[in-house]
């Protein structure tokens, strides 16, 4: 007995779940941006609160730009191509990176 063709793959609402969490990623990045820099003017502005609230921003503005690529990406007709690893190693690292700056400036 044969097994039946498997149906061609639909994406469906795949690339817009995608670009959703593009946005979601992209909004809580800067809700923590906004918190670092607060919680350094807070501290009363030491040296490396305002250090660590620099590295923020400055990782908070390269995963907007990695994610504006990548929404544009999949706004393109046809089929979106894969996230470049290297894209993705960016953004996990930058992450990991914002998570120690926010630890800084909490501790």
């Amino acid at each position: 007995m044969s097994r039946p063709a498997a149906p061609d793959r639909d994406p469906g609402l795949q690339p817009e779940r995608t670009h959703l969490a593009w946005r979601r990623t992209t909004l809580s990045a800067t809700v923590a941006a906004v918190l670092a820099v607060r919680a350094a003017l807070h501290t009363g502005a030491s040296p490396a609160a305002v250090a660590a609230a620099a590295v923020c921003g400055v990782l908070w503005t390269a995963l907007l730009v990695l994610a504006h690529r990548r929404i544009r990406a999949l706004a393109a007709a046809g089929s979106p191509a894969a996230l470049p690893p290297a894209y993705a190693i960016a953004a996990a690292l930058g992450t990991a990176a914002m998570a120690v700056c926010g630890a800084v400036l909490v501790l």
